[in-house]
């Protein structure tokens, strides 16, 4: 269907996305986070200090829930993954505009005889290689697998049969390509988990500063396990929507290119056995 390697359109966005995201991610967080939780911090020791009651409250902001490499991480992972799920939506859109496409030319009334599929798969095959957007797209794909098993055939249950083919290997390949961003939805509550083991592991290693009365570095260090978990578990929803809704818009895309396949050229051919109208698969 498309070009594999490291020179394809997939490894550029993928490389380019990845990139993009730590240029992004990390300036967010070097020129603002950072700067705005560190000065909370810094407020919050001076007003704990004149308030050595305990009666006072820490200011809580999504800088300080942020704050911590490991949510960095996570959205350096997540913004990659939405890259990579534009750039697929962006091209299932590109797919779905093929529809419009009059790749067989017939006129009205006029079926497609085995003799004349050879002519016009080489009619849809020069279409394809004139127009680069056409290239690797899945539709076009369908056409000229129908008409080459025809004219091999002379059949048109065996053109039938090459587009189900085909359009179950399209489909295939659609989820093949979804495993990076599996991947980044297995892995951002992974890390998140790393930060909570962090954490956790910071908090007792202060243990003995608690028992004294100090309880400070207990409670940032908790605050590193509850903050990692919890924004790793928001992304990776968030994620998983958007892997859901990109397959639900694929398996529609595929049904879409195998019923037009079916009803404009399927439908369309006739063999000299069969002399009435031809075969319909609607």
């Amino acid at each position: 269907m498309k070009s594999k390697g490291f020179l394809s359109r997939d490894f550029i966005i993928q490389t380019g996305g990845l990139f993009f995201s730590i240029v992004v991610v990390f300036s967010l967080y070097k020129f603002y986070i950072w700067p705005v939780a560190e000065d909370i911090r810094i407020t919050n020791n001076i007003q704990a200090s004149q308030n050595p009651d305990g009666t006072f409250t820490p200011e809580r902001s999504f800088t300080v829930l942020l704050k911590n490499y490991e949510q960095l991480a996570c959205l350096t992972l997540m913004m990659w993954a939405s890259i990579i799920i534009i750039f697929k939506f962006l091209r299932l859109f590109g797919e779905q505009s093929m529809i419009e496409q009059n790749f067989v030319k017939i006129s009205r009334g006029e079926r497609i005889m085995p003799e004349d599929a050879l002519a016009h798969y080489k009619e849809v095959e020069s279409q394809v290689r004139r127009s680069p957007r056409l290239g690797g797209k899945v539709l076009p794909d369908l056409i000229l697998a129908a008409l080459h098993r025809f004219d091999a055939t002379r059949s048109i249950q065996d053109a039938a049969h090459a587009v189900s083919d085909r359009s179950e290997m399209a489909y295939e390949q659609l989820e093949s390509d979804l495993s990076l961003v599996r991947y980044i939805a297995w892995a951002i509550p992974s890390v998140g988990f790393i930060g909570t083991v962090r954490g956790i592991g910071e908090a007792l290693n202060q243990a003995d500063m608690a028992i004294q009365g100090d309880i400070s570095g207990v409670t940032s260090s908790l605050g590193l396990a509850f903050n990692s978990t919890f924004v790793a578990l928001l992304l990776s929803i968030g994620l998983m929507l958007m892997v859901h809704l990109l397959q639900s818009r694929q398996e529609t895309l595929i049904i879409d290119m195998e019923d037009f396949a079916t009803k404009k050229v399927i439908a369309l051919m006739k063999t000299p056995a069969s002399e009435e109208s031809a075969i319909s698969y609607t």
